[in-house]
């Protein structure tokens, strides 16, 4: 439990820097959440509101300070066909629902799975992530729907950006590029897409209400698949961003308590009419290479947010795509890991295939969670195969040929059980077989079934079979499921 001190110090030891940096993540979650209430086919307001709402909310619960949350693509995309086919009453029961699912999450302490997800797969999580973002940004430089005006902005813009900071750093090279070009094109009056072309901003506050559904056990069979991949989507790239902040700045943050404040701020979220959100890696680093630390970051984007939206949202509109596009390549060229593409040549084989699969998965299904399950499977696979390497077997013959010894080494797993079949030689005339295992360890029901297999098809022939040198683990597992002392032992696993 983080104490009063430490959480006050999350709230008010970078000030300055969280308070600019908020400002710059308001103005880049503008488009983008009108953009991903148009994937999920509600009304601009819908994302506006969530992003405002989530920003706000997880800065007092989440476990990770200066990252960002809010309505996302990731989340989005699930969203499609619920509302298509029910609406969006029953996209906010499901935003609630799915909150719900995560607050559970947090408290049954599930946030260890990360522990499981290898670093390639993180690095192929990042990569894909950072060519989604720069994709993202081709349909504003289509030179079919804009004009060579949006070139020139763009190019400026990178220009500021990575210009800028050889000067000095006081100020965040992306909120000037953002005030520069605005300006530029106002007094120009230049001819360039605009953030008021994304759609229409809300010009009230959100008010609470209760989803207007059926509270029916149909309702919920309806809502329940939705939220639950919303849910565990959300809370996965949530998951994976803090991994990434965490890096970033050298901290170690809570998993448990960022699952319970994901959760909270979605339910919250659904009773003001917004849309589910998680984290967002591509706005966590402009806040974290823009200044922002702490807690008052992600509060500031989301009063930023709505203050921008409410009070100036005529002068928002004015804001060129071309501004926010230009600090969008900037994300993706600073989230792409650029030496993973050297490391290819020297990591593990398995590890670069991990990692290309990963990205190849994301970029092709525009889904993370598909990217990142793919990536972890491959990684299981791959482990398993290098630890069933390890297993090796070797035989003593006594001096009289009537007894020999096998001596078992290594991990005796699914993985396996092959390589330890075909070492026995069941044609063998013998007495007593002994099957030392002190220096293997048994751990599933594969291993414990080829045991099995091997005993009883040396007592058919006529030998006797002793297992010696089992550690704690291993006897436990065999007394609990081995059946070769039961009657019908071979017609069973024969059976099988």
């Amino acid at each position: 439990m983080i104490s009063l001190n430490a959480y006050r110090d999350q709230w008010f030891g970078n000030v300055r820097g969280d308070l600019i940096a908020g400002l710059v993540v308001a103005l880049a979650l503008i488009p983008e959440a009108i953009a991903f209430s148009i994937i999920a086919g509600v009304d601009p307001k819908v994302g506006l509101y969530a992003s405002f709402s989530i920003a706000v909310l997880i800065a007092f619960t989440g476990g990770r300070p200066g990252m960002i949350s809010a309505a996302t693509a990731a989340t989005a995309v699930l969203m499609v066909t619920l509302v298509r086919d029910y609406g969006l009453e029953y996209l906010l029961a499901a935003t609630v629902l799915a909150g719900l699912l995560q607050i559970g999450a947090g408290i049954l302490k599930l946030g260890f799975v990360m522990r499981y997800v290898s670093k390639s797969v993180m690095t192929g999580f990042v990569n894909a992530l950072a060519i989604l973002i720069f994709l993202a940004q081709l349909p504003e430089l289509d030179p079919r729907e804009v004009s060579l005006i949006t070139y020139v902005l763009v190019a400026a813009g990178l220009a500021i950006i990575y210009g800028l900071p050889m000067l000095t750093k006081a100020i965040p090279s992306p909120l000037v590029t953002i005030v520069v070009l605005t300006i530029v094109a106002v007094a120009l009056g230049l001819d360039v897409r605009t953030v008021g072309d994304m759609g229409e901003l809300p010009d009230t506050l959100p008010m609470f209400l209760i989803p207007n559904i059926p509270l029916t056990f149909e309702t919920l069979m309806i809502i329940f698949p939705y939220s639950m991949a919303i849910a565990v989507v959300g809370l996965l790239e949530s998951l994976m961003t803090q991994n990434i902040v965490d890096d970033l700045t050298d901290t170690r943050s809570d998993r448990n308590q960022e699952c319970i404040g994901q959760g909270i701020s979605n339910t919250a979220t659904g009773f003001i009419g917004g849309m589910a959100g998680c984290a967002m890696i591509g706005q966590s680093i402009i806040n974290v290479k823009s200044g922002g630390r702490g807690r008052l970051s992600c509060f500031a984007a989301g009063v930023y947010l709505l203050f921008l939206i409410l009070v100036m949202g005529d002068l928002v509109k004015q804001i060129p795509m071309a501004a926010l596009v230009a600090v969008m390549i900037m994300v993706s060229i600073g989230t792409f890991s650029w030496s993973s593409i050297k490391a290819l040549r020297v990591h593990p084989r398995s590890s670069s295939i991990v990692m290309v699969a990963t990205v190849v998965t994301v970029v092709y299904t525009h889904n993370l969670a598909i990217g990142v399950l793919v990536g972890v499977l491959l990684s299981g696979i791959f482990f398993a195969g290098k630890i069933a390497q390890l297993f090796t077997m070797r035989s003593d013959i006594s001096k009289d040929g009537r007894m020999r010894t096998y001596t078992v080494e290594g991990q005796l797993f699914y993985g396996s059980v092959e390589d330890f079949m075909e070492a026995f030689d069941f044609k063998e005339a013998l007495d007593k077989v002994i099957i030392d295992v002190s220096r293997a360890h048994i751990w599933d029901i594969s291993s414990v079934q080829a045991l099995d297999m091997a005993i009883l098809k040396f007592r058919r022939d006529g030998a006797e079979v002793e297992v010696i040198g089992m550690n704690e683990a291993t006897e436990t597992i065999v007394d609990k499921l081995a059946i070769h002392d039961k009657p019908g032992a071979m017609d069973k696993l024969m059976s099988h």
